[in-house]
């Protein structure tokens, strides 16, 4: 099923392209892209931000027609949401990046490349027409990022996001336990669970284990699998500093969007750095663990710097309903992570468009029950927090 995309249209939810991908890839591989950091504390408090928060609906509003569209650093997108960049997405399918680059430019949303993609910036740039963003990672050597940098504007990259939350990686422990490495190892105690996958397997075998293919080149010297997992890990800087944003505007002219933030200092100093927009983000619960969730911290950021900045948002985002109570508080739109990985995990470029309309679909049917005929007339007022409404009952 998962090799043809077939059953794919019986997907009803996101949850349901989640199952797919887990009964398709192996379990070492699929608590990869799932997991998240540690005790995965904000791995779970990403969802509970949403279901402390509920809506208000209005009613005999008159309206029929609704319009989830959203404009973005001067382009106007289908709907609120886009798909951010993931690390090897070809591990759960061949050349991912490029059927949810794909999936994206036919439901008109944005697409964010990552740097340590499986495909190349330039056959990402090539995939469709539509804008696409590209995610860098500020590495060692600065040349080496400068080249990605000109390389996604020769490639007619868009907008270019800089993550700023990776000094080192997080203990994502769910890893180890299944001995997952990255290249790809087949040891005593993962060989059955690659084995029990084979269709899996199969594409791995005809189309080579993914690799970060924009850093290729870079390695050098560093040939095989292992030599550039090793030179990738080198590269990693603990050093990044608000200078080196600085330097990075002075090289990209587009919009430059700063991946990371949850801090309001934080955002603020972004503004003043040059950044047309941040992302509020945890990373997923894959870094640090225990920290605070976006949906916490939005709408005091957007409060004191929507007008100076574009907010987004990403972790934990499920549902239609998650995304309208995102743009409620102040975000502009949110990326999907593992939501879109889900869909191409279990059927390729069709499963990515089957995560996309469903959420498409949610989006449109929250509005509709909301009363609203645009996420414009969902604000604020809209929410009630049920975590504020027990505090002030206990009082």
């Amino acid at each position: 099923m998962g090799s043809t995309g077939i059953g794919i249209a019986a997907a009803v939810s996101v949850e349901d392209l989640r199952g797919r991908a887990r009964a398709r890839l192996p379990r070492a591989v699929f608590d990869f892209i799932d997991g998240a950091a540690e005790d995965e504390v904000s791995l779970r408090r990403n969802r509970v931000q949403f279901e402390e928060l509920a809506f208000v609906q209005r009613v005999l509003t008159g309206s029929t027609q609704r319009d989830q569209s959203v404009e973005l650093f001067g382009t106007r997108y289908g709907s609120p949401f886009g798909i951010g960049p993931t690390g090897l997405a070809g591990l759960v399918w061949p050349r991912a990046e490029l059927a949810l680059a794909r999936a994206a430019a036919a439901a008109k949303i944005p697409f964010a490349l990552s740097t340590v993609a499986s495909v190349s910036i330039e056959d990402a740039g090539a995939a469709s027409n539509a804008p696409k963003w590209f995610q860098l990672y500020l590495l060692r050597d600065r040349g080496i990022s400068r080249a990605l940098v000109e390389r996604a504007k020769a490639a007619g990259f868009q907008a270019l996001i800089l993550t700023v939350d990776c000094p080192v990686g997080g203990k994502r422990e769910r890893d180890p336990r299944n001995n997952f490495t990255l290249p790809l190892r087949p040891t005593l105690r993962n060989v059955m669970d690659f084995a029990s996958r084979p269709g899996w397997l199969w594409q791995v075998a005809r189309n080579g284990a993914p690799r970060a293919e924009n850093l290729v080149a870079a390695a050098g010297n560093a040939n095989g699998a292992q030599a550039l997992a090793a030179f990738m890990e080198a590269q990693v800087d603990p050093a990044i500093s608000w200078q080196d944003v600085a330097e990075v505007r002075k090289i990209w002219s587009g919009p430059l969007i700063l991946k990371g933030i949850l801090s309001p200092e934080d955002a603020a100093i972004a503004a003043d750095h040059g950044a047309d927009g941040i992302i509020l983000s945890n990373h997923g619960g894959r870094q640090l663990d225990g920290a605070v969730s976006p949906m916490a911290v939005l709408p005091y950021i957007a409060e004191t710097l929507g007008d100076r900045l574009t907010i987004l948002c990403d972790s934990g985002f499920r549902r239609g309903s998650d995304i309208v109570k995102a743009t409620a508080l102040g975000a502009a739109a949110v990326l999907l992570g593992r939501a879109t990985l889900y869909g191409v995990g279990a059927g390729g470029e069709a499963g990515a468009a089957q995560a996309i309309t469903i959420l498409q679909e949610e989006v449109d049917r929250v509005l509709a029950l909301l009363g609203a005929s645009s996420l414009a007339q969902v604000d604020p007022s809209r929410l009630f927090s049920l975590a504020l409404a027990r505090r002030l009952s206990e009082q």
